[in-house]
């Protein structure tokens, strides 16, 4: 079977361009979700660094300031679905087709308003999938890049139901301490099985964890098993999955 890898980097971080200039030294496509601000106080890519992330890459919206959908009112949560991409789009000059809930914290009533504001897919944080389900305006993934202890991954599982598909990943990432260790052999596995290992983290983890040669490691690690036509942004992911 064929597998896919796709890599989505979220919250407009300032060390996205570190991140990008990683994925470009081996040639792997991206998703970059941006919010246009932070409201948690998080510095956001200036409007210059964002067109040049667009040139190379494919640009998502996160909502305009970074908010957590489940928690808001109904205005304001279509408020910052509408007025995120539109800003985005502003800025860029060309359609925002991709969305990412932040925090992972949404509902149905969010997936409605994303769909009505004219997006084509959203990501969600659910982990442990090596498919990206039935819904395109659910997409899941197979893991973050980040140091988590292996309970983090209990839970999500936990959350996140669809038990059974996820139960494999769920076990090698129980059966790893190490996390690099971890992350590297879900990949090996989906190289093995076929299906799609979606990879997403935030730049500012990973500086703050000093993991630039990990994710330098592992992306080198995917270019060196997967052709370039096997390395996709999400909208690209989208087109072929949905």
């Amino acid at each position: 079977m064929t597998t896919l890898f796709s890599c989505s980097i979220d919250d407009g971080h300032p060390s996205d361009m570190r991140t990008a200039e990683l994925l470009q030294r081996h040639g792997i496509a991206a998703t970059f979700y941006i919010p246009v601000r932070n409201r948690e106080g998080h510095p956001v890519l200036r409007p210059t660094e964002i067109r040049a992330l667009d040139r190379e890459f494919e640009i998502g919206s996160h909502t305009l300031d970074h908010c957590f959908l489940k928690t808001l009112t109904v205005d304001d949560a279509h408020a910052q679905i509408s007025e995120g991409k539109a800003q985005l789009e502003q800025l860029l000059g060309h359609r925002v087709a991709g969305f990412c809930y932040p925090g992972g914290k949404y509902g149905a009533r969010d997936i409605g308003m994303v769909q009505t504001a004219g997006f084509s897919y959203a990501r969600t944080t659910m982990n442990l999938c090596l498919d990206t389900g039935d819904n395109p305006f659910e997409m899941p993934t197979a893991c973050q890049f980040h140091p988590h202890a292996r309970n983090v991954y209990l839970r999500n599982f936990i959350r996140g139901g669809a038990w059974s598909k996820r139960t494999e990943l769920l076990r090698l990432a129980m059966r790893h301490e190490n996390w690099i260790e971890r992350i590297n052999a879900m990949f090996d596995y989906a190289c093995e099985t076929g299906g799609v290992f979606h990879l997403w983290g935030h730049s500012r983890d990973i500086g703050q964890a000093n993991a630039w040669d990990e994710l330098d490691a592992f992306l080198a690690r995917v270019a060196g098993r997967l052709p370039k036509a096997q390395r996709v942004d999400n909208g690209r992911l989208a087109a072929l999955c949905y």
